[in-house]
């Protein structure tokens, strides 16, 4: 595929004219979905697709398309030859754009990572071996990414990387389940008995009479699939140069120096340390690591090369949307192991739902708990909680209140497969709040 995908970037670079000049990005995989319900395998299935983002440049005009290569080197080549004719015909009647920032400094690179995968036929053996008896449901994704940029300047850049991730609940009955996740580059059946494990007592706990809790403040652990939730919302306009510009990021408060987060807490983009390329669709290179917040501190943005042109800084090579692709928090020290006891009377957040912003400039959000969320005293886990709804600022969350972050970090693979799978991840820890407010 790598040399395909160059073959057709060197076929582009001979049909330019004049001054054009053309960039190109890859989007392929060859991945295995699984789909499991009841313990039984549903929906068994393969993905092999690769996809081919074209724009052409001439001055400070741009148009773009995309096409699905079908692998055939003379064909593809055919296909591309007419796309560029319909892109050049389009854009004399396009304006200038005045925000359009190229790589005019040829950075390749060639990353291929080793491929550690077992048969996805022996994954699902295992996982219907450890639930047997279980009504388990969840999606199995296994397989290869690859990302690719070329353009007519001379730059090659290559990604491919290959990593599992299986995504379940264990039901026990209506809206009570456990959720839980296995993700990585290389199966172990023992650390998936231990996960799976974990899930099983989980869901014995589930079957105990239920508690309401009236609304208020209590103590509260949040797991680092709970707080990922709350970061994934946090990252629509958050950490992007443009939304601190124009005044719509919920870290307002942070950004004008009114706020300032716990100094146990600490946040990147670990580009390093995930699975995401260390290029971006138009060829600006990733650095391995983008300080967001040091110490409570807001201390940089993630920048793409239109924010870049728009406010004269330098691109940190962020995505369109300036959202984080491989966000990681710093643990803290606290071990997993001891959470139960440090919480010792509130709640064990599991996961959220349903996030949104309720006052988005006071960096004020909502949403559900979900699945397995339970009520602690002295310690110990006495009951499942029914469905609570909470109202908080990350201000308060992860500032004034945060009391400790788990020495152990998570590694949390995105499972979404729309279009294709996902190369976004993050890396965090669990964490222990003083008081999380509660509001239904």
């Amino acid at each position: 595929m790598q040399q395909h995908f160059n073959d057709l970037a060197a076929h582009l670079t001979s049909q330019l004219k004049g001054n054009e000049v053309f960039t190109s990005f890859l989007t392929a995989e060859n991945s295995d979905f699984v789909r499991i319900n009841h313990g039984k395998v549903r929906q068994p299935g393969s993905v092999s697709q690769a996809n081919m983002q074209v724009r052409l440049i001439d001055g400070k005009r741009q148009s773009a398309v995309t096409v699905g290569l079908v692998g055939d080197l003379e064909a593809d080549k055919a296909q591309l030859s007419a796309q560029l004719e319909d892109l050049r015909a389009l854009l004399p009647h396009l304006p200038e754009d005045p925000h359009l920032l190229i790589n005019e400094e040829v950075q390749s690179s060639e990353v291929i990572e080793d491929n550690q995968l077992i048969d996805t036929a022996d994954m699902v053996d295992n996982i219907l071996a450890e639930s047997e008896g279980l009504d388990c449901v969840g999606i199995l994704a296994s397989g290869s990414n690859y990302r690719a940029f070329a353009n007519s300047l001379g730059q090659r850049n290559w990604f491919a990387s290959h990593n599992f991730n299986w995504d379940w609940s264990l039901v026990h009955s209506v809206d009570k389940a456990v959720k839980s996740g296995y993700a990585g580059k290389e199966w172990n059946a023992d650390t998936f008995a231990t996960k799976m494990n974990d899930a099983k007592a989980q869901l014995k706990l589930l079957a105990r009479p239920s508690k309401t809790l009236k609304p208020g403040s209590v103590r509260a652990y949040l797991s680092p699939v709970a707080l990922s939730e709350i970061l994934d919302l946090l990252s629509w306009s958050g950490f992007g140069l443009a939304s601190h510009k124009n005044k719509t990021t919920p870290l307002l408060g942070l950004l004008e120096g009114d706020q300032r987060l716990s100094e146990k807490f600490s946040l990147k983009e670990d580009i390093a340390g995930g699975v995401a390329p260390d290029f971006q669709s138009d060829g600006f290179r990733r650095p391995s690591e983008v300080s967001l917040i040091e110490n409570g501190a807001l201390t940089g943005a993630l920048v793409s090369p239109r924010s870049a042109k728009e406010f004269g800084v330098q691109t940190t090579g962020a995505n369109g949307g300036e959202s984080p692709d491989s966000l990681s928090v710093a643990g803290g020290d606290l071990p997993t192991a001891d959470v139960l006891k440090a919480l010792d009377t509130g709640v064990w957040i599991g996961n959220l739902w349903y996030l949104n912003y309720s006052d988005r400039a006071a960096g004020r959000m909502t949403g559900m708990t979900r699945f397995a969320t339970f009520w602690v005293e002295n310690g110990e886990i006495v009951a499942p909680l029914n469905v609570m709804r909470f109202d908080d600022t990350i201000h308060r969350m992860l500032g004034s209140e945060l009391e400790a972050l788990t020495t152990e970090q998570d590694l949390l693979l995105s499972a979404s497969s729309y279009y294709n799978r996902s190369t976004a991840s993050s890396n965090l820890p669990g964490a222990l709040l003083k008081d999380f407010a509660f509001t239904l």
